[in-house]
């Protein structure tokens, strides 16, 4: 299929899928003929959802109202794939929240195989990095590696999306990393996310979030953020600092205080965790007590503090200038770390992901098994 039919067959899914939001009438299902073919449905409730494959041609038609799409090409119909997996299936839903109070469906966003505890310091650089280099399929005892899952995956995801991955990679980093404590409201949690994913940082961490609190409508504060970063539930300091000290990390909790290191002192170049607290009361004592020292951001107008998804954003941004100035970087993975967290990305980027994963897993497992 030309690269004319191929953009014409997205940018009309877009502006069905744009009109009939704007409208939201309901609509009736669209039933395939007896000649199997590939079809799109809409609904309110559920946007557009792929109801069945097959094919002879691109087009969109019309059944009592209810649009469906119909695709020949083996190409189009995996553009058309992974757009469809782009779009959430409740638009409404706060993912954030949801994941903060469901710590199973955090671990779940988490592909690769992870070290266990005990095992926080062993990776290749010395440096605290999370991922094994094998993915497990599923039940099974199949592993792939991450160039087996690059390679399964490398033609399912356009050439622009994977760009975009390697670049998002290249300048990630674990050596400093976000704790937020004590929040209550879920917006200010979703911007933090936001702000250390688009600052280049891979871990952040939610110590005893207040979940019996009622929050807002936020999921476009976090902008999706929360899919690419590794997220850590802990129900206490102790243990969050406990852990994040075996994998080399020193605490600090921002604090105004007569014993508090200015940001702009810090040597961000160590491995740290920075702590931020509490829209009101701010730090825990446990918290304070247990970190290696207490930092706080300089202030010069009337206002002794700033809202606590701001104060994160200064806090991470200047680690990233501070770093920069010092190693002439921020992103410090190595090449072998790179791979793992792109191949982890890559199984991040749809549903389909995982199921292609698998199948080339049984491709596998079938051509090393002897025949007699």
């Amino acid at each position: 299929m030309s690269l004319a039919c191929k953009t014409l067959v997205r940018t009309s899914l877009y502006s069905v899928s744009f009109g009939l939001r704007r409208n939201t009438p309901t609509f009736s299902s669209f039933s395939p003929t007896a000649a199997t073919t590939t079809t799109v449905g809409f609904s309110p409730k559920q946007g557009l959802r792929l109801v069945r494959s097959t094919a002879t041609y691109a087009s969109i038609e019309f059944d009592d109202g209810a649009p469906s799409l119909s695709v020949e090409d083996d190409e189009a119909l995996t553009l058309i794939t992974q757009n469809l997996e782009e779009v959430p299936e409740n638009p409404a839903k706060d993912n954030v929240a949801h994941l903060l109070t469901h710590s199973d469906d955090v671990a779940s966003l988490m592909k690769m195989e992870r070290r266990r505890l005990g095992e926080e310091r062993q990776s290749a650089s010395g440096k605290w990095f999370p991922y094994l280099d094998r993915y497990k399929c599923g039940g099974s005892s199949s592993y792939l590696s991450s160039e087996e899952l690059l390679e399964a995956l490398d033609s399912h995801i356009l050439d622009a999306r994977k760009q975009r991955f390697k670049d998002v990679v290249r300048n990630r980093s674990y050596s400093v990393c976000l704790v937020v404590e004590g929040l209550s409201d879920f917006g200010n949690v979703s911007a933090a996310f936001r702000s250390a994913d688009a600052l280049g940082f891979q871990s952040v961490h939610v110590v005893s979030c207040d979940s019996s609190k009622r929050y807002r409508e936020n999921r476009h504060v976090s902008m999706g953020a929360e899919k690419w970063l590794d997220i850590e539930l802990w129900d206490s300091p102790q243990d969050c600092f406990q852990v994040l000290k075996s994998r080399g990390y020193r605490i600090a909790t921002t604090h105004v205080g007569m014993d508090a290191v200015s940001i702009y002192e810090m040597d961000w170049s160590c491995p740290t965790a920075i702590v931020v607290g509490n829209e009101n009361r701010g730090i825990s004592d446990e918290a304070l007590e247990l970190s290696d020292f207490h930092c706080s951001i300089p202030m010069k107008g009337m206002v002794d503090s700033f809202n606590v998804s701001v104060a994160a954003g200064i806090l991470m941004h200047h680690a990233v200038c501070d770093r920069t100035s010092r190693l002439g970087f921020h992103g410090d993975l190595t090449s072998e770390e790179r791979q793992i967290l792109l191949a982890e990305f890559f199984l991040r980027h749809s549903k389909s992901s995982i199921s292609i994963a698998h199948e080339f897993a049984k491709r596998k497992g079938a051509m090393l098994t002897p025949k007699f």
